[in-house]
């Protein structure tokens, strides 16, 4: 006999669940951003100011009138363009690694490294503040997962210890909730230890970090490693769209053949292909602008930290500014919007610490006076402690 559902209709448990969020807080709403916002932006990743630079808008104009609106197809098939193998090979060089592979977004990068590096019986260490993109990777491997705590070598070798088979150590370069980074050298010789490869999600670091922002591997050292592989997006520093996956020549032929989200997922879009190469041409030709970004971040941090507000200290280009509670965080998030500023608002289930806070991104064009009046602005909304 048939067993009737407890619910009217099979979607009615999704009010419930939307009640639920309302009760907690924690309800998500799209906002539609005009073109020409008058916000002062520490809310997006464009961290180098890049994605309305004329020579970036400019080549993704040219893109899409010589090679369509579209990419038409998979890589395998027909969505592979000279755009593309010209950013692969430029963003290698640029990253110091022996090959690279662009795929349509740095969520599908992640997928794809994590589910075609592993098998039954091998074992993924991720931490535990790691991306969302990271976490999916490892649920979607055939992978024992072992989440370890954050930033913890100790606990890393710990999880290694005792496992003979194929293993990976998984961790991003610079966390995207506090904007703390990696001890990437220590990962490194922990896996060396146990002859474990390491997958580092560089998506905050390139642009940002190392010399002239070739990325957080590049100024670790572990660039063009053997055993190491990074994964970046385009769409931060690089103001464009789209991810890749950088690492040893065999590794990523390994992923042409074998990564589903390589394989079966239609090529970047040339407009985006071309964007994402003049930001990067446009980073080596101008490297300072790293310094400069950091300088920002540096700057925000101090200047929020002499306010009494509880600035983590930044690694990279984020800033993260804690607030008392998540509807704190909404309301404070709300009257920055009011002083004409646009800020990040990270509450739970987004941040693993359960504590809600303003993200700030650091951004290499902010003028010194942009900075000082957004400063002044989250210092005069913020909640009281």
């Amino acid at each position: 006999m048939l067993q009737r559902s407890a619910f009217a209709h099979p979607f009615e448990w999704i009010e419930e669940e939307a009640a639920r969020r309302a009760r907690a807080g924690l309800v998500r709403t799209l906002r539609p951003r005009a073109a020409d916002s008058p916000l002062l932006d520490l809310a997006s990743n464009d961290y180098l100011g890049l994605t309305r630079h004329p020579e970036v808008t400019a080549a993704a104009a040219d893109a899409a009138r010589r090679w369509g609106a579209g990419a038409t197809g998979s890589r395998l098939v027909s969505g592979t363009t000279e755009l593309h193998t010209q950013l692969e090979r430029e963003l290698a060089e640029f990253t110091g690694f022996e090959s690279a592979l662009v795929l349509s977004s740095g969520y599908a990068a992640n997928l794809a490294v994590l589910t075609a590096l592993t098998a039954g019986g091998s074992l993924i260490v991720s931490d535990a503040g790691n991306h969302a993109s990271i976490v999916d990777g490892c649920r979607l491997s055939r992978a024992e997962t072992a989440v370890t705590p954050h930033a913890d070598p100790a606990a890393v070798r710990k999880s290694l210890d005792g496992h003979r088979g194929r293993a990976l150590v998984v961790s991003d370069s610079v966390f995207s909730v506090d904007g703390d980074a990696a001890p990437l050298r220590e990962l490194a010789s922990v896996a060396r230890e146990f002859g474990a490869a390491l997958i580092v999600d560089d998506a905050h670091g390139l642009g940002v970090l190392g010399p002239g922002g070739r990325g957080a591997l590049h100024a670790a050292g572990l660039a063009g490693a053997p055993d190491a592989v990074a994964t970046v997006t385009l769409s931060k520093s690089l103001g464009s769209q789209g991810g890749a996956v950088l690492g040893p020549a065999h590794v990523i032929d390994h992923l042409v053949n074998a990564a589903r989200t390589f394989i079966f997922d239609t090529g970047l879009a040339p407009a985006a292909a071309g964007a994402a190469l003049a930001s990067l041409r446009l980073l080596r030709r101008e490297p300072a602008l790293a310094d400069r970004v950091r300088d920002v971040s540096a700057t925000l941090h101090r200047r929020l930290t002499d306010a009494h507000l509880a600035a983590v200290r930044p690694d990279a280009a984020v800033v993260s500014v804690r607030a008392p509670s998540a509807e704190a965080a909404l309301r404070w998030a709300a009257d920055c919007r009011t002083e004409g500023l646009a800020v990040g608002c990270f509450r739970p289930p987004s941040v693993p610490d359960g504590i809600s806070r303003l993200r700030l991104t650091a951004r290499a064009d902010l003028t010194d006076a942009q900075i000082e009046g957004a400063v002044d602005a989250i210092v005069r909304t913020a909640p009281p402690c």
